[in-house]
C-alpha cells in the first residue's frame, strides 16, 4: 500500500520538549503535518484509544510514567493495535536493546541521533514502502581491486579532529610524501555515528574510524570485525553553557538539567558519569531511575546549536574542534579536558572487517604503518594538519572552521595525541568493565580476540609498550579540582578569541576603520547603480544587478547612524556571502573606501569595551590593535 505523507496521521510520543521540536521539524521537513503529540507511554495510550486514525506511533524508549517499550509491548497484546506500525527512536543505540526492541515486535529501531534523510527511510520500512535492511551480500562486500590492480580500501569517518589522521594521509599521498602500493584510500565523510555504525557493520565500508565502545558492541554482536590501531589518544573535551551563573556550589550547575554526549556506547558517556559521580550528581539516560542529571544523545555537529538554542541544556563533552569552536563563538566554557580525568585514554579506534583484511592482509599491514606517520606528521607539523583538518573536516564550509582553532586543538598540551597509535588491551578492557560494572550498558568481550595486534606491532615497531600510558585521574579530591577550577574569570580565555584570529579585509567610513573576515568576502566592485526599494528602511539603498544576479545594498554609514555624504572614486561595495536559513546569500554593503588586507592575531584582538546603556555594541565581534590603530571587528552575520 502506497502512503502519501499529507494523509498520515502520526503520533509523536516524546518527553523532552527540545527533542520533540527537532524531530517535529524532522518529520515537517519530509512532508508529513498532521502529527499527533505525547510525553509518555501513558498519554499515548489515552491517544490512541481515543483516536482511530493513527497509522504509525513514533516513541523515545526512555521516558517517566511508561516509557517506549512498555508502550510497545502494551500495543503488541492489544489486537485493535498489533499491526500498528511502531518505530521505536532511541539514545541507547546499542545492539543489545534494538534486539530487544526487535523481539517485542518493533516496526523500525532508529538509534539518536538521526536527520530527516535517516527518519524516511525507517518510515518507508516500517510502513512497508520502502526496502527492507538486509547484510550486504557477501559477493558485493568483498572489496574490488581497482585497475591498477591495489585493493580499493573505503573507511568512513566523521567530523572530527579524532579522525584527522585519515585527512592526513590523503594529504601526505596526494603530496607524494607517501605512496601506497597495496591499496587505494577512499574516505566517506559521514553525519554521525549511527551511519557509521550501520555501515561498518552491513560491510558498505570495510573499515572505520569508530569509538571503542561502539566498535565492542558490534564485535559482541557477531559482527566480524577487528581493532587494528588506535585512531588518536585524548582530544575530547567537557564544556558547559554560557548561560547562567557559574558559581558555588558548583555542581548546581549542573543539577536537574541535560547533558550531551554523542552516544550512549563511547568513552564520552564513560567520562562525563565518571565526573558527575564523583562530585555528587547522578547522572543517567532519560527515565533513570532517581538520576538529576539527564543524557541527551545528539549528533556531534549540533551539539552547539542544541546548546545554544536550549537553556535547559547546561554542557556536552565531545571530540574537538566542536567545544573549542563553541567556547571561541561564545555560547560555552570550558569545563575540562578529557585527558585531565583520564590521561592518553583510548577514544576512536580504527575498526577492520575481516572480510578485507583476509584477501588483503599486506593492505592493512601498508594501510596501519602509514596512518601511524600520518599520526606523527599532524604532532611534527601542526601548522600544515590545521590546514588540512580545515579542508578535511570541513569540506563545504558548514562548521565555519578556522586554522587558529584547529591549531590550538592539536598544539593543545592536554589534548589530542597522534603519535602513539599503539593498542593498549589494558585501557581498551579498562573501558569496556567500568561501563558494563558501573553503568550497567554494553557486554565484556574477550579483547584479546576484537584487537588484532600483529598490524600495530610492525606499524609502531619497536613500540611494544604504549610510550604515551594512560592515568585515570578519578579520586574526589583531582575530580572536585576540575569542578573549582574552571571557574570563569574576568576577562575572555585565549579558546574564546580564537575564531575570530585571521585575515580581515579593512574599510573606512570617515576617519573609522573596520574589518570584516575576508572569508565572507564574495568580491569588492566599484558603486553600481542602485534601483530604491519601496518602504525599505533608510540604510537599505536598494538593490543592484551584478552580472544578472540581484543583490540588496546595504549603506554602511546609515546603518551605524553617520551622516550621509556623496560618493567619491574611492566609493564601493563589499559583496557578502553569509548563511540565511540554511542557505547561501549574497548583500552588499556600501563603504567609502577600501584600506587594506590584515592579518590580525589573538594576542591583538581585545574584547569590546562598554560604552554605556543605550549604544548597541551586539554587532561587534571585538577591537582589534594593530600598529597603525583600533580596528572594529564586525559581526556581518549578526549586522546583516
Amino acid at each position: 500500500m502506497k502512503f502519501i505523507p499529507e494523509k498520515l496521521r502520526i503520533l509523536l510520543v516524546e518527553d523532552a520538549a527540545v527533542m520533540r521540536k527537532i524531530e517535529l521539524k524532522a518529520l515537517k521537513s519530509l512532508g508529513f503535518h498532521d502529527i499527533s503529540e505525547a510525553k509518555d507511554g501513558d498519554e499515548a495510550i489515552l491517544a490512541l484509544e481515543s483516536d482511530d486514525n493513527i497509522d504509525l506511533v513514533i516513541s523515545d524508549w526512555n521516558m517517566p510514567n511508561k516509557g517506549g517499550y512498555e508502550l510497545l509491548v502494551w500495543m503488541r497484546a492489544h489486537d485493535k493495535f498489533k499491526k500498528r506500525p511502531f518505530i521505536m527512536a532511541t539514545g541507547e543505540g546499542d545492539m543489545k536493546q534494538e534486539k530487544k526492541a526487535v523481539d517485542a515486535g518493533v516496526s523500525g529501531f532508529i538509534a539518536k541521533p538521526f536527520n530527516a534523510d535517516e527518519l524516511k527511510k525507517k518510515i518507508d520500512q516500517a510502513l512497508g514502502t520502502g526496502e527492507t535492511e538486509e547484510a550486504v551480500p557477501e559477493k558485493e562486500r568483498v572489496p574490488r581491486k581497482t585497475a591498477s590492480g591495489k585493493a580499493r580500501l573505503k573507511i568512513a569517518h566523521i567530523q572530527i579532529t579524532d579522525h584527522l589522521i585519515l585527512g592526513a594521509l590523503k594529504y601526505l599521498i596526494k603530496n607524494g610524501e607517501l605512496t601506497p602500493q597495496t591499496f587505494e584510500l577512499e574516505t566517506e565523510c559521514m553525519p554521525g555515528w549511527n551511519p557509521v555504525q550501520e555501515a561498518l557493520g552491513k560491510g558498505t565500508v570495510d573499515a572505520a574510524c569508530i569509538l571503542a565502545p561502539m566498535a565492542m558492541d558490534l564485535f559482541n554482536f557477531g559482527v566480524p570485525i577487528k581493532m587494528v590501531l588506535l585512531a588518536h589518544k585524548g582530544g575530547s573535551i567537557c564544556v558547559r553553557s554560557a548561560q547562567g551563573e557559574y558559581r558555588e556550589p558548583f555542581r548546581d550547575f549542573f543539577r536537574n538539567k541535560t547533558f550531551l554526549i554523542p552516544h550512549k556506547m563511547s568513552v564520552h558517556h564513560m567520562l562525563s558519569h565518571m565526573f558527575f559521580s564523583t562530585i555528587g550528581i547522578k547522572p543517567g539516560m532519560a527515565g533513570g531511575e532517581g538520576i538529576d542529571l539527564n543524557f541527551e544523545v545528539v549528533a556531534p555537529i549540533k551539539m552547539p546549536e542544541y546548546l545554544h538554542s536550549n537553556p535547559d541544556a547546561c554542557g556536552f563533552m565531545v571530540a574537538e574542534p566542536l567545544g573549542t569552536k563553541s567556547i571561541a563563538s561564545g555560547i560555552a566554557a570550558q569545563q575540562f579536558l578529557s585527558s585531565r580525568l583520564w590521561e592518553n585514554h583510548p577514544c576512536c579506534v580504527v575498526a577492520v572487517r575481516d572480510d578485507f583484511t583476509a584477501p588483503y592482509t599486506d593492505a592493512v599491514y601498508e594501510f596501519t604503518e602509514m596512518l601511524v606517520q600520518a599520526g606523527k606528521f599532524i604532532e611534527n607539523r601542526p601548522d600544515t594538519a590545521a590546514e588540512v583538518a580545515v579542508s578535511f573536516l570541513d569540506p563545504q564550509k558548514m562548521l565555519g572552521l578556522k586554522v587558529p582553532v584547529l591549531k590550538n586543538v592539536l598544539t593543545e598540551a592536554q589534548g589530542i595525541k597522534t603519535g602513539d597509535l599503539f593498542p593498549s588491551m589494558e585501557e581498551i578492557d579498562r573501558m569496556q568493565r567500568y561501563m558494563v560494572e558501573k553503568m550497567g550498558i554494553g557486554a565484556l568481550i574477550d579483547v584479546e580476540k576484537f584487537v588484532d595486534p600483529r598490524f600495530a606491532e610492525r606499524a609502531c615497531k619497536d613500540m611494544a609498550e604504549s610510550s604515551l600510558p594512560a592515568t585515570l585521574h578519578d579520586t574526589p579530591a583531582e575530580v572536585m579540582e576540575i569542578l573549582h577550577s574552571a571557574a570563569p574569570g574576568a576577562e575572555k580565555t585565549k579558546k574564546a578569541m580564537l575564531s575570530m584570529e585571521g585575515k580581515y579585509l579593512v574599510f573606512a567610513l570617515g576617519t573609522q576603520e573596520f574589518g570584516i573576515d575576508i572569508s565572507k568576502i564574495r568580491e569588492i566592485i566599484g558603486r553600481l547603480p542602485i534601483r530604491s526599494m519601496p518602504q525599505a528602511p533608510p540604510f537599505v539603498k536598494g538593490v543592484i544587478n551584478l552580472r544578472g544576479k540581484v543583490i540588496p545594498v546595504m549603506d554602511l554609514r546609515l546603518r551605524f547612524g553617520m551622516e550621509e555624504v556623496a560618493t567619491t572614486e574611492r566609493s564601493c561595495i563589499i559583496v557578502l556571502e553569509y548563511m540565511n536559513k540554511g542557505a547561501v546569500t549574497n548583500v552588499g554593503v556600501a563603504v567609502d573606501s577600501v584600506t587594506e588586507v590584515l592579518e590580525i592575531k589573538t594576542s591583538e584582538i581585545a574584547d569590546t569595551p562598554f560604552f554605556g546603556a543605550g549604544i548597541d555594541t551586539a554587532y561587534i565581534l571585538a577591537m582589534a590593535k594593530t600598529e597603525s590603530g583600533v580596528k572594529i571587528l564586525l559581526d556581518m552575520d549578526r549586522l546583516l
